[in-house]
């Protein structure tokens, strides 16, 4: 999947959204949020966190995490290099073992 992982920097709304988030990272578990859906039999984790745009982060208990299938428009493209594009390949190539890695240490 090209676009999967857009790059950091990048501002998107989301599906039903009103306000634009910019992208801030990648992989992410919620705080108080446990790593393992034991009800779906899944890893809890978030494609993406982000911070509202164009404020940025007001305060630093509040973040935002969804996935890439909840983005509706992208609105702007963040700073692409190659380094940003081997980070979105790399985690494309790796994201099952990504979650299992969270299974595993939630399990241990």
């Amino acid at each position: 999947m090209k676009d999967k992982f857009l790059p950091i920097g990048s501002v998107v709304l989301l599906k039903g959204g009103k306000k634009e988030l910019m992208i801030t990272g990648y992989c992410i578990i919620a705080n108080g949020q446990d790593p393992i859906d034991e009800v779906n039999h899944r890893v809890n984790m978030h494609e993406y966190s982000a911070c509202t745009y164009p404020e940025g982060v007001i305060n630093s208990d509040v973040a935002y995490v969804f996935n890439h299938d909840q983005i509706d428009k992208v609105c702007f493209l963040g700073y692409e290099t190659e380094q940003s594009k081997e980070v979105s390949k790399t985690i494309n190539d790796n994201i099952e073992d990504i979650k299992q890695a969270i299974l595993n240490q939630a399990n241990s």
